[in-house]
């Protein structure tokens, strides 16, 4: 489903999409209201949803599928590359943030990437992002908090990035539930991390998600 309030880009979004990646669109809507009733009723696997639309956000939808819809997964589309704005993507649920200035492939790749589970970022956003986190770091100093975690805990940090649950990692790593659980709590400790979006965003400021 796509959700953006101008037709022009819709259309091209479109036509990308069919023609280039293989996939069926089955709803457009130009406003969030209209996104929501035709995410209701078509439950499509994928929603790329314009941030900025009238009424309701790209950020409204993103918190109501997530709420009520979480297998229809979101790609936010926004003009916007600064950290505020992914942070709030994230904290909705997003599981990719396109800039609409990128280049037309990226929207085939965060397609690709969300619908396999991953998540994915425009690449100028990662950039920056990976550009603020080493500024950061160097006018702190100290120590990178990422080189605390143990050789495990780098490996569960990344696949808690992609999205799996405590039952999928355990089995990925053949350990126990509870084992799961104290690493995921020692990650978030060492990193000073409070929520998933939290540590999504952590994996791309250190260039761990591309």
């Amino acid at each position: 489903m796509l959700a953006d309030d101008h037709a022009l880009i819709r259309r091209a979004i479109r036509s990308l999409l069919e023609r280039g990646g293989g996939f069926q669109v089955v709803a457009e809507a130009k406003d969030g209201r209209e996104a929501i009733d035709l995410a209701l009723a078509q439950r499509p696997d994928l929603a790329i949803l314009d941030v900025g639309m009238p009424g309701l956000t790209g950020i409204d939808v993103a918190v109501f599928l997530g709420e009520r819809q979480p297998e229809t997964r979101v790609i936010i589309l926004s003009m916007h590359s600064d950290e505020s704005y992914v942070l709030r993507a994230l904290n909705a649920g997003a599981k990719g943030y396109v800039l609409k200035a990128s280049p037309a492939e990226d929207i085939l790749d965060a397609a690709r990437a969300v619908c396999a589970g991953n998540a994915y970022f425009s690449p100028v956003v990662t950039r920056l992002l990976v550009d603020e986190y080493v500024a950061e770091r160097r006018k702190r100093g100290g120590e990178d908090p990422y080189e605390s975690l143990t050789l495990r805990e780098k490996e569960i940090l990344l696949t808690l990035a992609s999205g799996k649950g405590n039952r999928d990692i355990a089995a990925e790593f053949n350990i126990s539930v509870t084992t799961v659980e104290t690493h995921r709590r020692n990650i978030f400790g060492k990193l000073r991390l409070h929520s998933l979006p939290d540590l999504i965003l952590f994996c791309v400021r250190k260039g761990l998600i591309h």
